[in-house]
Parts: structure tokens; C-alpha cells; sequence
């Protein structure tokens, strides 16, 4: 059943109990769209939503954005304030309202000005980080959000497969990406995941690298695409490696033992595995293989409104990852100056074990050009 705004900010009340603070803060971002069911921009003026754990909750509103916030159902306390006569005044009006000790924020998304502004309104406001907690309840994805990334991950596989059918020999890696990002939105995705990484040959080897203009694809090359369409708010991210006109020895063994290491992550994924055991198995397949010294990143990471978010899988996280969390399983192998592979799909943790939300083909593909 879809949850209401009451019951969405009940969760973050909760977290503020449960973190022994008065009130938690949220500010645009996954979070904030999260509570609110809307989107709002994250720009040069202060925006606040504050969730008391007992009592309503309150916003600081730029006064230009009352009309958008209007639509949101809030009927607790609203503070607005104008360009022209700043913001100092709503944030002691706030403060004043609330009556709070100590609040609980998103540390890897409040900025320092806001920040710097509640401690002006109130010197003696504790501030703790509150991001863990506070973004760990997207980590569990409801049917819709499995549904909104299911809508992102087709957009993003149709679009690939149109985009291969286009490479041909002499183009440039970033007419390529011009040419896939024209896909994607073609098939209907509403932004981007993020920019793409478009890379041939040499810069194939690069995790994250820049599509060039003045490099002509050759045969014989790696073609490594990792990219994503948003839709309905939810990022996809898969990434496919294929090579031009031809694989070398090397390519297809190198090829094969990041297809098996990310084989692996599937079979050892159900719920209750830690990040760290999978990142463990799928590693395990890298290291025990002749090209353990090009290993170069951890097995993946959270993905939903985020693009990277929890959890993150890697060797030490022993956190036990529940049914409904969705993860980027992407083994790579990268040989700096000669080329690299990585396979990444996007992975939905189950009640009875997992499933792989990416369906594009894995095996070894070889383009005519």
C-alpha cells in the first residue's frame, strides 16, 4: 500500500527518536523527494523541511517556490522568505517555532551555508550527522520504485542496442555517446543517470572515462559503455563491453573471468548476504584468475534515486542487505594503456533469493562494424 505523506515523515520522527535527537532535517535531494513525493531544486536559497520526533514539522520555504510547495499537502508550520530581504529572519523565526535542542541532518547533503545559518539562528543548536540513518530508508525499495527502475533499466537497454547497431569503424568515441544519449531520451528517459562513459581501446582501461573527440574507434578495440536513463526519479546504471570486428586471446579471457566473477555475484545474492560476502565471491573469481593486478574497484554499489547510495558492496561492509534492495553488480579488469572490461548489472534482492532487473545479453559480443 502507498504510504502517505504523514506516514513517510513518521519514518523520519522515528529515526530522530531513535538517534536520541529532537528533530531531523532534510534538504532537496533523494531524501526530501522521498518525504514529500516531490521534487524540488536544490539551489542558491536555503530550503528546509524539520521533523520533530514528538510535535509537527516545519519547512523554510523560498517564497518563489510557495506555489510548487503548495501541492506537496503540508500542513505544518511554513516560513518564507524573499530574495531581497534574505533569509536570516525565517531561520530565527524557525528555530524560535520549534524549540529544539538537537537535530539530526544529512551529512553528505546539507551544505555548509545552511548549516552555518541554523547555528547563527540558534548557537547552541547540536547538530549531528544523521545521513546513515536517514538514507538508509531508501535502501528497502517498494514495488513502485522497483517499477520506476524496471522503466529506467528497459529505456537504457533499448537505447543501447540501438546505439550498437550505429558503431562503425572511424567514429569518435564521443559521437558514439552523442548518439546513445539521443536514444535514450528517444525512448523516453526524463533526465540522465549521469554523464555517460562512452570508451574505446586505452581508454576503455579508465573506470571513469571521459568520451574523446579526437580518437577514431579501430578494430580489434574494447568498446565499454556504462550509462543510464532516469525515469519517474529512479537512475538505472548498466555498463556492457564489446569489442570491434574482432577479440584477441587476451580480450576473450579477460572477458570471460569478469563474466564468471559477475555470475558469481548473482548466485550468492539472496537475502540476509552481507556487502562484504558478495563482494568477497565476485572478487574472489578476479583474484584467483593471471590478471588479479588489474583490479581496480569494489563490486558495486546501492542504486535508486541515487545513482551510488547504500549500500555500498565491498569487502568489510558486513551489513545484511533485506529483501528489496537493489545493487550494481560490475566486476571489471582494467589493463591501463591496453584495455578494460566491466559487466554490470542491477540486481533486486528478493524475499526468496535475487533477480537481475538487467536483461540486455552478457556473452562475449563481437561488432561487425
Amino acid at each position: 500500500m502507498t504510504q502517505t505523506l504523514q506516514d513517510r515523515l513518521s519514518d523520519y520522527a522515528a529515526i530522530a527518536a531513535d538517534l536520541c535527537v529532537d528533530a531531523v532535517a532534510l534538504v532537496p535531494g533523494p531524501n526530501f523527494t522521498r518525504a514529500l513525493n516531490h521534487s524540488f531544486m536544490s539551489h542558491e536559497r536555503p530550503f528546509l523541511l524539520v521533523i520533530p520526533a514528538n510535535g509537527p514539522p516545519a519547512a523554510l520555504v523560498p517564497n518563489l517556490e510557495l506555489g510548487s510547495w503548495d501541492q506537496v499537502g503540508f500542513d505544518g508550520a511554513v516560513f518564507d522568505w524573499r530574495d531581497q530581504d534574505g533569509y536570516d529572519t525565517a531561520f530565527a523565526a524557525l528555530t524560535a517555532h520549534l524549540a529544539i535542542s538537537s537535530l539530526a541532518v544529512e551529512g553528505q547533503v546539507m551544505r555548509v551555508f545552511v548549516h552555518h545559518a541554523l547555528k547563527a539562528a540558534q548557537p547552541d543548536l547540536r547538530i549531528v550527522d544523521g545521513e546513515r540513518e536517514i538514507s538508509g530508508l531508501r535502501m528497502i525499495k517498494t514495488p513502485e520504485d522497483v517499477a520506476a527502475l524496471q522503466a529506467a533499466i528497459d529505456i537504457s537497454e533499448r537505447a543501447l542496442a540501438h546505439t550498437l547497431e550505429t558503431v562503425r569503424l572511424g567514429q569518435s568515441e564521443t559521437s558514439i555517446e552523442q548518439v546513445l544519449i539521443r536514444a535514450l531520451f528517444a525512448e523516453g528517459a526524463e533526465d540522465l543517470s549521469f554523464a555517460p562513459i562512452v570508451a574505446a581501446g586505452d581508454n576503455s582501461a579508465r573506470p571513469h572515462a571521459h568520451a574523446r573527440a579526437d580518437y577514431a574507434v579501430q578494430a580489434g578495440d574494447a568498446l565499454l559503455l556504462d550509462f543510464g536513463a532516469r525515469k519517474h526519479g529512479f537512475a538505472a546504471d548498466i555498463t556492457r563491453t564489446v569489442f570491434l570486428q574482432h577479440a584477441t586471446d587476451e580480450a576473450q579471457e579477460v572477458y570471460d573471468t569478469v563474466l564468471r566473477a559477475n555470475l558469481r555475484g548473482h548466485a550468492v545474492t539472496r537475502p540476509g548476504v552481507t556487502a562484504h560476502d558478495i563482494d568477497d565471491a565476485v572478487t574472489g573469481v578476479l583474484e584467483a584468475s593471471p590478471y588479479a593486478d588489474r583490479i581496480r574497484t569494489k563490486t558495486g554499489h546501492g542504486l535508486g534515486r541515487n545513482v551510488h547510495e547504500a549500500p555500498y558492496i565491498m569487502r568489510g561492509n558486513h551489513m545484511a542487505l533485506p529483501a528489496g534492495t537493489v545493487y550494481t553488480n560490475e566486476p571489471g579488469l582494467y589493463d591501463i594503456g591496453n584495455f578494460g572490461v566491466r559487466i554490470e548489472d542491477d540486481v533486486l534482492i528478493t524475499e526468496t533469493g535475487s533477480t537481475s532487473l538487467t536483461r540486455f545479453p552478457k556473452e562475449l559480443t563481437v561488432l561487425p562494424c
